[in-house]
């Protein structure tokens, strides 16, 4: 029974967070989009600027709102759905949680409503840096979170109170510059800059297809192509980072997401390609590149990367060490102040391995009296489920290496060609338009997924982290949230489409303004520069 609860538990929040992650990517991309159109906007005072601000800041405003209305429920599912989890690292998980609300929602809710309201109230200067304080404010929340997350990654600054049973926080420092956090931090916010780049991308590719807005279309493809190139360039070096603290603070994860059951001779090759048997422990019909693996899980040609074998007997060793530290627990609870201090420095030198006794607790109330068979089925809990982790790691990279080609052909048409692009291209683009938020998701499925059995790694097993719900209550709040979500999915596609065939406002009496300053520079130019007649498709 309690597995139940523990596998629907799981399935709630999984499915909560990757719907709410359907609207975070783009809020973050579009945001930052958005600010640099308009700075283009003040900088020129051409019309044509503003448009694109307004048109693309309304589809971030439709974005952002359900964005904001998935992710609060979020946040209550850790009071609701892990309340021990709550309970057991409050002191530091809440901390980011909390800087999350009181220093990026507040400003960007704040100035999102100046943004949308303020375009006749504020000057251009000053509504500019309101949507320069909305991108920031998005951003921050991400970091925020991601500073959170990171810690459940690489639990650093704090450690185990025996008297209170509870973590605590030892250096906020270490917590915010964690440098798993950090790694997860900018990979993720440039993969939401690749989402909204193709966002922006295959809409205007698809108003050029139509013959409509072109101006503004040509315009959108060269930010976007440009911005889009940036960010998917930094999103492969990031994601090397990521390999690179993996194999320092998550050997497990990284050993499962290459499918290397035996520890290889170093430099290890990459498995470009293989088929994952966890039964038999092996990856049939690999196809590796050499040395890779090494240079990105160690950066050198002499250290070796630990296959999930030896990982497991680590494990397996570190479970015993931790069946001491809970012995040592267990007496100092029952005897409190009286506690020998040989006891307490019996769990001072066990205590890291605390969270892996605590593995047992899945078989056997009290860990000290597990089997040898126990022991060993606790150990073997800690590899992740490795074939989807495998291919969901690839399929992610490969789609990655695609937008990079991707924006790099626009950035290419675009500077080079005239703002040109061939029928094909265009399709291209419009087609391509889910498949960043495919590369997201899988991404998220890497990052969470290989972090189990763990929530918060080496610490807390997510076997003990649940509340104690009924199995009809969390089916019947997980069909809820479903159908909820679902909905607010639709609403959003449907509000999308209809405003995206609608089409950008245009300010006909700023236009014509505009256009009568400039009458004179418009009759007389030679057909260079920024007052250049827009190309032919």
């Amino acid at each position: 029974m309690e597995l139940d609860i523990v596998e629907l538990s799981r399935l709630q929040f999984a499915m909560t967070a990757m719907y709410h992650f359907l609207f975070v990517p783009l809020t973050l991309g579009l945001s930052v989009i958005v600010a640099i159109m308009e700075t283009v906007y003040v900088m020129t005072g051409r019309p044509i600027w503003r448009q694109m601000t307004k048109f693309w800041g309304l589809l971030f405003g439709i974005n952002f709102a359900l964005g904001v209305a998935t992710g609060i429920t979020m946040e209550f599912q850790f009071g609701m759905n892990w309340s021990y989890f709550s309970h057991y690292v409050g002191d530091i998980f809440g901390a980011p949680l909390a800087l999350e609300g009181l220093m990026a929602f507040f400003l960007e809710a704040t100035f999102v409503g100046l943004f949308f309201f303020g375009w006749d109230k504020l000057s251009k200067t000053a509504h500019l840096v309101v949507a320069w304080l909305v991108a920031i404010g998005s951003n921050f929340s991400a970091l925020w979170i991601l500073i959170a997350n990171g810690w459940m990654q690489n639990p650093v600054g704090a450690e185990f109170n025996p008297d209170t049973m509870r973590m605590e926080m030892t250096s906020f420092f270490e917590v915010m510059f964690n440098s798993v956090a950090q790694a997860k931090f900018v990979h993720t916010v440039s993969a939401g800059y690749v989402t909204a780049a193709v966002f922006v991308l295959g809409v205007s590719a698809w108003y050029l297809l139509k013959g409509r807005h072109v101006e503004l279309a040509r315009r959108s493809i060269t930010v976007a192509a440009s911005f889009g190139l940036a960010s998917a360039l930094s999103v492969v070096v990031l994601g090397d980072e990521s390999g690179y603290d993996a194999s320092h603070n998550q050997k497990m994860k990284l050993a499962a997401i290459e499918g290397m059951w035996e520890t290889e001779p170093a430099p290890a090759p990459f498995n470009l390609i293989g088929f994952p048997d966890q039964e038999a422990r092996e990856t049939h019909y690999t196809i590796q590149i050499p040395i890779v693996m090494g240079l990105i899980g160690s950066r050198s040609l002499t250290t070796e990367i630990p296959g999930i074998n030896e990982l497991v007997a680590e494990s397996e060793d570190r479970i015993r060490s931790g069946i001491v530290a809970y012995d040592a627990l267990m007496t100092i609870r029952e005897q409190r102040d009286a506690t020998p201090q040989s006891v307490r420095d019996t769990f001072e030198t066990h205590g890291d391995n605390l969270g892996y006794a605590f593995l047992l607790k899945r078989y056997i109330d009290d860990p000290r009296d597990a089997t040898e068979a126990q022991i060993q089925q606790a150990s073997n809990d800690t590899i992740p489920h490795v074939w989807p982790l495998f291919w969901a790691f690839r399929i992610m990279v490969a789609l990655g290496f695609g937008f990079i080609g991707v924006m790099l052909y626009f950035f290419w048409r675009s500077s080079f060609r005239g703002q040109t692009y061939p029928r094909w291209a265009l399709r291209g683009a419009v087609a391509i338009i889910p498949a960043p938020w495919i590369a997201a998701e899988l991404g998220w499925i890497v990052s969470e997924y290989g972090r189990q059995p763990w929530t918060v790694d080496g610490i807390l097993p997510t076997a003990l982290s649940v509340s104690h719900l009924s199995v009809a209550d969390l089916a019947l709040t997980l069909a809820g949230f479903m159908l909820f979500y679902t909905i607010l999915f639709i609403v959003e596609i449907g509000l999308m489409l209809k405003y995206i065939r609608k089409g950008p406002f245009q300010d006909v009496e700023e236009t014509e303004e505009w256009t009568a300053r400039h009458e004179h520079r418009l009759r007389t130019h030679d057909g260079k520069g920024p007052f250049a007649p827009e190309p032919a498709e």
